[in-house]
């Protein structure tokens, strides 16, 4: 199948989208996945299609536009990687398996970044209504090493924009964003 069978209205913009579309290892990952809790959409070529359309809604242009659009292509194509009898963290999660895969086709560090924590902020929401308690560590850790905090948080936003996605951890995350940036 194509990116654009899996993606519906998806069409390469450049030339590193018209490279990684053509991997029959994100073109797998893309038709991977059935409707659940938080992805009522399906497939994750269905949900980059949600997430594609909603960039295109708001205007974003320009080399943010591109940086997005990737991440978008990339960031959960690799769920049907991990191995359900490990635990999901380090190399076997996700979002650490999409990086793997974009390092072969980039090498800016804050796209890499991004895909790889995109999830991590949630994590940390999750663990803390569980549990009652911030882990203060991680979330210093998780900041630390964000080199464009604000354009990760357009991804966080977008990403828990759809539907079947609870709204909680990203208001959380952008008020701990503003907190750090204040205290720095």
């Amino acid at each position: 199948m194509r990116a654009e069978e899996l993606v519906p209205g998806f069409t390469p913009e450049n030339e590193l989208e018209r490279r990684v579309v053509q991997d029959p290892e994100l073109l797998e990952g893309l038709a991977w996945g059935k409707p659940r809790k938080a992805h009522p959409e399906g497939s994750i070529g269905a949900h980059v299609a949600d997430l594609l359309e909603r960039l295109d809604a708001s205007g974003v242009q320009g080399d943010e536009r591109a940086w997005l659009r990737f991440i978008t292509l990339v960031h959960d194509s690799f769920k049907n990687k991990v191995q359900e009898w490990r635990p999901r963290t380090g190399e076997n999660h996700h979002a650490m398996r999409a990086r793997r895969f974009a390092e072969r086709y980039t090498d800016d560090e804050t796209l890499l970044t991004a895909i790889e924590l995109h999830d991590r902020p949630y994590g940390i929401w999750r663990k803390m209504k569980r549990t009652g308690r911030l882990d203060r560590r991680r979330l210093d850790e998780l900041m630390s090493r964000l080199d464009e905090p604000e354009r990760f948080m357009k991804f966080v936003e977008l990403d828990g924009s759809t539907e079947g996605k609870n709204p909680e951890p990203i208001r959380w995350f952008r008020d701990q964003l503003r907190e750090w940036r204040e205290a720095a």
